[in-house]
This record gives C-alpha cells, sequence and structure tokens, in this order.
C-alpha cells in the first residue's frame, strides 16, 4: 500500500525526536516513567543553545542523559537520524530531527562534577598502578620517591601550620602585625653605622654608636674587675680560653686611669660578644652566669638574635647572618681599643669563622688591610692579616668567580 509523505524540516517544526535507551536494559512499560525535558538558558549562544538534558524518574533511581559532556554519545556529531511519525487518521507522515541520548542511572548525591573528579584522579592512579605492575625499576623508585615527598610535604604542611597556630594563640594576632610592621619600617644593618664624610679616623665609626652613654656608664663594676687583673689571673683566664683578643688587650692596659678604666670596659664588652657569637642561642640565665649588665643584655638580644621556634618554645637564635653581625661590630669596637687597627686573624679565630669571611667583611667595611709577622715564643713566625682604617675609605666590589673543573683524562 503506497503513502504520501510530507517532509517538513526541523527548522519548520522547531520540533525534535528525542531517542532514549537505557545502559542497564530495555523498559517494558515506559508509562510508568516520568521523563522531563531541560534546555540551556543561554538560547543566544551558538555552543549552548542546542543543549538537552533528559531526565526520566522512577520508583527506584532516576536516568539522566545528555547531548554534551563526555557521557554524550558521539554518534549525534557523525551523522543525523530522522523519525518518521505517520498518521493514521490522514495516512501522511512527518520526518523529524532526532538526537540519541544515552540514559544512565544516577545515585542521588552524587554530580556529574564529582565524576569528573573521581576520573582526573583515578587517572594517576591507574598510571601508578601499571608502573607498579610492568615498570622499569628506574619508574619504581620514582614512583616510589614521589609518594615519600607527599607524605612528607603533607607532614611539613601539618607541622607549620601547628607552630603558626601555637604563635598565634601566645602572641595574639594584634601583636604579631604589630612585629610585622616594625620588621618592614626598620632596615636592618648588618655592619654597623659608618660616616664615610668623617674627617677623623676615629669618627668613621662612632664610638657612640657602638656604646651608648648610659650603656658605657652600666660597663663600670664589670670594667673595674678587668682593670684589677693580676697576672695570676690572665693566666686563669687563658687557661679557661679566654679569646686572645681580649687578653691581648688585657696585657697592655695602659697607666692613665681614665684610658685604663675605658679600655677595660671596651674589653670586657668585647669578650661578651665573643661569647655570644659561639652560642646557638641566648637564655636569660646568661646575663646571670656572665654577670652582665641589663641593659648590655636587654640591647645584644634586641640587636644580634632572631627569634626561632623551637620544641614549642620561643628561643632567641644566634644564626649566622647575626654571627657576621657580631664580627662587624666587634671588629669596629676592636678599631677605637687599638688606634683604628685591628688583628684580624686574632679576632676570626676567636669569632670561629673562617679567614676569608672576617676579610670580605673587612672589605665590606672600606679597611685597608695588611700583613704583619709575628713571631711566637717558641721562635715561629705566624703572619697575622690586619686592619686599619684609611681615609679615604676604599669600598671594593665582591667579586663572584667561577670554579674551574677538572678535566677528566
Amino acid at each position: 500500500m503506497a503513502a504520501a509523505c510530507e517532509w517538513k524540516s526541523c527548522e519548520e517544526t522547531e520540533t525534535d525526536a528525542y531517542i532514549v535507551k537505557f545502559s542497564n536494559g530495555v523498559v517494558k512499560d515506559a508509562e510508568h516513567l516520568d521523563f522531563k525535558l531541560f534546555k540551556h538558558e543561554d538560547g543566544l549562544n551558538p555552543r549552548k543553545k542546542n543543549r538537552r538534558i533528559v531526565v526520566a524518574e522512577s520508583d527506584r533511581l532516576p536516568y539522566v542523559g545528555n547531548n554534551f559532556g563526555p557521557g554524550s554519545l558521539q554518534c549525534n556529531n557523525l551523522c543525523r537520524y530522522f523519525v518518521g511519525v505517520l498518521d493514521k487518521s490522514t495516512m501522511q507522515m512527518k520526518v523529524h530531527n532526532a538526537q540519541l541520548f544515552n540514559m544512565l542511572p544516577t545515585i542521588p548525591g552524587e554530580s556529574a562534577a564529582d565524576d569528573n573528579k573521581k576520573q582526573a584522579e583515578t587517572y594517576r592512579e591507574k598510571v601508578d598502578a601499571l608502573i607498579e605492575a610492568f615498570g622499569t625499576t628506574k619508574q619504581k623508585r620514582a614512583l616510589t620517591s614521589r609518594r615519600l615527598n607527599e607524605v612528607g610535604n603533607e607532614m611539613l604542611h601539618r607541622s607549620v601550620a601547628q607552630a603558626a597556630s601555637n604563635i598565634i594563640d601566645r602572641k595574639g594576632v594584634e601583636a604579631l602585625r604589630n612585629e610585622v610592621v616594625e620588621a618592614q619600617a626598620e632596615t636592618t644593618l648588618f655592619l654597623p653605622t659608618c660616616n664615610t664624610d668623617a674627617d677623623k679616623a676615629e669618627d668613621v665609626y662612632p664610638f657612640d654608636c657602638l656604646l651608648s652613654a648610659k650603656e658605657f656608664n652600666a660597663l663600670k663594676d664589670v670594667g673595674m674587675k678587668f682593670a684589677t687583673l693580676t697576672p695570676e689571673n690572665l693566666q686563669e683566664m687563658r687557661a679557661e680560653f679566654c679569646p686572645q683578643t681580649v687578653i691581648r688587650h688585657l696585657e697592655s692596659l695602659p697607666n692613665e686611669a681614665a684610658a685604663r678604666d675605658r679600655q677595660s670596659r671596651c674589653a670586657w664588652y668585647l669578650s661578651f660578644l665573643i661569647k655570644v657569637s659561639r652560642r646557638k642561642w641566648l637564655p636569660p640565665k646568661f646575663a646571670t652566669e656572665s654577670g652582665c649588665p641589663k641593659i648590655i643584655f636587654d640591647k645584644v638580644r634586641k640587636n644580634f638574635t632572631v627569634e626561632s621556634f623551637h620544641n614549642g618554645l620561643i628561643k632567641n637564635t644566634v644564626s649566622m647572618s647575626m654571627r657576621m653581625k657580631l664580627a662587624s661590630h666587634c671588629l669596629a669596637l676592636l678599631l677605637h681599643m687599638n688606634n683604628q687597627t685591628a688583628d684580624l686573624t686574632l679576632l676570626h679565630r676567636d669569632l670561629s669563622i673562617t679567614e676569608n669571611k672576617m676579610l670580605e667583611l673587612a672589605k665590606a667595611m672600606g679597611l685597608t688591610l695588611s700583613r704583619l709577622t709575628v713571631i711566637k715564643d717558641e721562635g715561629i713566625k705566624d703572619e697575622h692579616r690586619m686592619a686599619s682604617v684609611v681615609l679615604p675609605l676604599v669600598f671594593c666590589d665582591r667579586r663572584v668567580e667561577r670554579r674551574k673543573r677538572k678535566r677528566m683524562n
């Protein structure tokens, strides 16, 4: 029997046929399913206006299908489908544009974003599983190292977060903010204050910037003890590994009362700075043990230590940068004690730093370097490096040299 068909394109009818198929079986009674069609709200965007979502709800599970995203059928993009609808009363068939939808069961509470995230995570897990099963020894070592680094980073983040929370609980947020503002406002100088326009050598590194008048007066009692030391006392100090720089100046104290008092106070302060530089941190009890005046100890703790977190406590640590700052101030003080000349060899031995660092520090301070041959008691010659203030100061740029590699024959 022949039937007449009337062709109408989808643009004219604006009605498409949606063909659905279920991934886990065949629906026997479609009347028990509640179908809903959702369109994209942006009808002007050419990429989004044709997006559709079909939802079929049943008594057990809802089924969702769409024509976009990773779960859609790619056959809709490769070819076009048509569905003919026959009107039995007129015996005319209308052909409509059709789209196929793959209906997948959806568990309530899960979303497509969660699925994509799981797929992204499982890809790495699959690659790791392949490496464990079929990878080379080098790949397996790299996988083990990466997993250990992940565990280590996680533990580090937890420790840092715990330490930060402890400091915040201990000091408070406002106090920490004030400290940050003060640290940003003040420029930390590791070299003592230098007056490059000075006319006299003793004014290049002013003594008042190293020891104020109030601090100098606080050293009166401890300086008097150094001024009255006997040769036997000096021998005991030498046996107790007192800094050689301090011993040399105590052995040659001037006879004039005012000069002797000033030199002994500077010697005690120099000895205290050297002892601080040998320590890892500066506890409060160190002031009592060494007999240091409170104003001097507070100054040293503020200017020559940094606060660090260790075993749940905040300690004043003498870092390497602070040791170099101590060395520069010791050198400046030593210049005032010895007519603007200092023995760098004895000083770097007392401070337990290398000679190269001591020389770099003297160059950064604009001092003039020289050599001096010292003859010891046994007749052994020892070459000492000396530094002195010579006007005008000469500041040398630090030269960075690359080490040459040895050629392999």
